[in-house]
């Protein structure tokens, strides 16, 4: 997860969705900072930092192994 202003963009519906107590003022406040979305979720859910920080980790893998099946599946496509 980087900070990345489009990349961002573009998963700010995947965090709203995992944490929905999240705010767009949250979100538009963490603006793809990890540091910052583990402490608001510890925060809106009263919940320890590690936990919010497993919870991150696990939402981010996912991304990534959803993006890397997207890959494949593109570049499978385009050699068919």
């Amino acid at each position: 997860m980087g900070s990345s202003g489009g990349k961002w963009q573009q998963i700010t519906g995947s965090v709203k969705t995992r944490w929905g107590k999240l705010t767009d003022d949250d979100v538009d406040v963490i603006r793809g900072q990890k540091d910052q979305l583990v402490g608001t979720i510890q925060e809106r859910y009263g919940i320890h930092k590690d936990e919010a920080q497993r919870q991150v980790d696990d939402w981010n893998r996912t991304l990534d192994e959803e993006n890397e099946a997207a890959r494949e599946r593109s570049q499978q496509r385009k050699a068919s």
